[in-house]
């Protein structure tokens, strides 16, 4: 496969964002939201996939940490979009369950192009690391549409929330991996012979 990688930027009135990916990478992230724990969650994720990421994000955190993150998560698809290129190759489809202590979440993903999210959740906390906890769920929507990903998302069971959020970030990482990974195959993984 050629080197798979992507560059996104945006900036609006609330936020400045660049982002870099490498799909065959080294696990390594280079960071910074403004927000210490979302840094934390993307450093995760980056680990978990394998990615090579750098992050960059300015925003208007005095309001809170919506934008932000609902900003990075569009430049992050946006880039892991273009890094996937054709698809030709990739198993497209992957899954991972992770439990974090008394945390466990199932994430099942399909890179097909046809964006969809089912975020079962009723375990979080209201508020997480300071913010409320829909932030997330926003999170994981603006990051199917923008990377054009099937998205299943399903909260098991748990109690803190660092811990849940921290098992989800694990296990989306896992799944991208393996839907990301190289069968050795010239075709485009369906039987369309083509993704959206």
């Amino acid at each position: 496969m050629p080197d798979r990688f992507g560059a996104y930027s945006r900036e609006t009135g609330e936020t400045r964002v660049a982002v870099e990916i490498t799909i065959d990478g080294t696990g390594t992230a280079v960071v910074d939201t403004g927000y210490g724990f979302a840094d934390h969650m993307l450093t995760l994720l980056t680990f978990w996939a394998g990615f090579d990421l750098k992050l960059a994000c300015r925003g208007d955190l005095e309001v809170d940490a919506h934008h932000s993150l609902e900003d990075v998560a569009i430049c992050l698809g946006e880039a892991f979009r273009q890094a996937l290129g054709d698809r030709v190759g990739i198993a497209r489809v992957g899954d991972a369950r992770v439990p974090m202590d008394e945390a466990l979440c199932d994430v099942v993903v399909d890179l097909s192009g046809r964006p969809y999210l089912v975020y079962r959740e009723n375990v979080l906390p209201p508020i997480i690391a300071g913010e409320e906890k829909d932030l997330w769920r926003e999170f994981f929507k603006s990051l199917s549409i923008s990377s054009r990903m099937n998205l299943h998302m399903h909260f098991v069971y748990g109690q803190n929330g660092h811990h849940l959020v921290e098992a989800a970030f694990k296990a989306l990482g896992l799944a991208l991996r393996r839907a990301t990974a190289a069968q050795g195959s010239s075709r485009v993984p369906s039987t369309k012979g083509s993704l959206d």
